[in-house]
C-alpha cells in the first residue's frame, strides 16, 4: 500500500485480512481481495464509516496500536489505542470494538483503558511538544491470552517510577481491561502494571517457544533498549530530578542531560542519566542489546517464525525511524537480533533493505510468514524471505 498518512501499526486476521492505523486518520481494514474499508476516523476525517470526535492526533500522539482478539472467530473484537479528549486532562485509551461481518462497520465502543498519560503541553526538551512520549504499541501474548499495552513517560519525570500514573509502563490486561492475574506489581502500584521504569516503549513482540515478551524502546540521544521483561520488573529509567545524583533539569525532568540542546558523547549522557540505572536499580531488567549505545529511533519490532525465514527463523526483527543528531549516524533501517536464551546479550545483522530507507515505524510478521513494514513516509511493505 502506498500514499497512507503515517501509517502506524498493523494487525492480521488468518485470512490475511489486514487492519491498519494511520496516525491522524484512524482505522481501516484492507480485506484479501484489496478492498480498503475505513472503519473508524477520528476528528475532522473524512470518507469513514464512523467518526469518534473524542480522538485526535498531536505530535507524536494519534491513533497508534491495533490489535485483534485471540477469540475473534467468536467475538469479533477489535482494540486500538488512541489520545481522547473525552476527559480532562486528556488521555490516551484503548478501545474494544466489535466488526461486522462484513468488516465495513464498527460497534458497541467500550473504553478498556482510559487513563493512560497524555502529554497536553509544550516543554522545553528536545523534541518537546505536546503529544511526545505517548507510547502506543498494543499486543495479545499467543502464550497467556492476554493484551500488553505500552505506555510512554510523557516527558515527567515522576511518571515511569510511579505506582499509580501508568505512563512508561507496560500493562498485561484481559479483554476487559481489568489486571491480568500474575502481573507481580510490587505493593502499592496499579495492578494493571506488568513492568515499570520505561522511557517510551514503542514496540513489544513474544519470543516463539517460550512466549517471553520483549520490549524495543528508543533512547534519549543514546541506547536504544531491546529488553526481556519479567513479571513485576523494573526497566530503569527513572528522569526525576534531584535523586540518584542529579541536580534540577528543566522542566523537571533530566531525560536529555546534561546540556540537553547541545552536544554531548553519548557515553557521557548515558552516565548522567542512563537508560537502565542499574547503580540506583541493581535489580533492574538488563537490555539484551542497546544499539552500540546509540538512539536511532527504534520503534518496534516482531519475532520472525517459520522455515522459511532459514537462519533468521526464532529471531527478532526491530525497526528503526532514524534520527540522526550532534554527529549520530541516522540510522534508518531494520535489524535481526539473536538473543541469547537467556535474554541478556544479543547479536545484530542489519537487513539488506529491498525498499529505500525510510522511517520504519512498525514490523509486523503476517498469517502468509511474510514480513510487513509501515513508513512514516505512508507505506505499507510486505517483505519475503529469499
Amino acid at each position: 500500500m502506498s500514499k497512507l498518512s503515517n501509517p502506524w501499526d498493523m494487525a492480521f486476521l488468518p485470512d490475511g485480512t489486514m487492519f491498519f492505523t494511520e496516525k491522524c486518520n484512524g482505522l481501516s481494514v484492507r480485506t484479501p481481495s484489496g478492498t480498503v474499508n475505513r472503519l473508524l476516523g477520528m476528528k475532522d476525517s473524512k470518507g469513514y464509516d464512523t467518526t469518534a470526535n473524542d480522538l485526535f492526533c498531536d505530535g507524536q500522539a494519534g491513533m497508534s496500536g491495533v490489535a485483534v482478539d485471540p477469540d475473534f472467530a467468536k467475538n469479533r473484537f477489535i482494540y486500538v489505542y488512541s489520545a481522547s479528549s473525552m476527559s480532562q486532562p486528556q488521555a490516551n485509551r484503548v478501545m474494544r470494538f466489535v466488526v461486522s461481518d462484513d468488516a465495513t462497520k464498527l460497534s458497541d465502543r467500550k473504553d478498556i483503558v482510559a487513563d493512560i498519560p497524555y502529554k497536553t503541553a509544550p516543554s522545553d526538551h528536545p523534541f518537546g511538544a505536546s503529544g511526545a512520549h505517548n507510547g502506543g504499541r498494543i499486543r495479545f501474548s499467543p502464550g497467556d491470552g492476554f493484551l500488553y499495552v505500552t505506555t510512554g513517560d510523557t516527558h515527567n519525570g515522576e511518571v515511569p517510577q510511579s505506582p499509580t500514573r501508568i505512563g512508561g509502563k507496560v500493562l498485561r490486561i484481559d479483554r476487559e481491561g481489568k489486571a491480568a492475574p500474575g502481573n507481580n506489581a510490587p505493593q502499592g502500584f496499579d495492578p494493571r502494571i506488568f513492568t515499570y521504569g520505561h522511557r517510551n516503549p514503542q514496540g513489544i513482540a513474544f519470543r516463539p517457544g517460550s512466549n517471553q515478551p520483549f520490549t524495543a524502546e528508543n533512547g534519549p540521544w543514546h541506547t536504544d533498549e531491546v529488553t526481556a521483561l519479567k513479571a513485576g520488573g523494573n526497566a530503569g529509567w527513572d528522569p526525576r530530578p534531584n535523586v540518584n545524583g542529579r541536580g534540577d533539569c528543566p522542566d523537571k525532568y533530566c531525560g536529555y542531560s546534561p546540556n540537553q540542546m547541545g552536544a554531548v558523547d553519548p557515553k557521557e549522557r548515558s552516565k548522567f542519566m542512563p537508560m537502565t540505572d542499574l547503580k540506583a536499580y541493581p535489580n533492574a531488567m538488563k537490555p539484551a542489546w542497546t544499539n552500540e549505545g546509540l538512539s536511532q529511533g527504534m520503534s518496534s519490532g516482531a519475532f520472525l517464525s517459520g522455515k522459511q525465514w532459514k537462519d533468521w527463523d526464532g529471531k527478532m526483527i526491530v525497526s528503526h525511524m532514524g534520527i540522526g543528531i550532534h554527529g549520530t549516524p541516522v540510522g534508518n533501517r531494520l535489524d535481526v537480533l539473536d538473543i541469547s536464551a537467556d535474554g541478556q546479550t544479543a547479536k545484530r545483522t542489519t537487513v539488506s533493505l529491498p525498499m529505500p530507507a525510510g522511517r520504519f515505524r512498525s514490523v509486523v510478521q503476517g498469517p502468509d510468514g511474510n514480513l510487513y513494514v509501515a513508513t512514516d513516509e505512508g507505506e505499507i511493505y510486505k517483505m519475503t524471505p529469499n
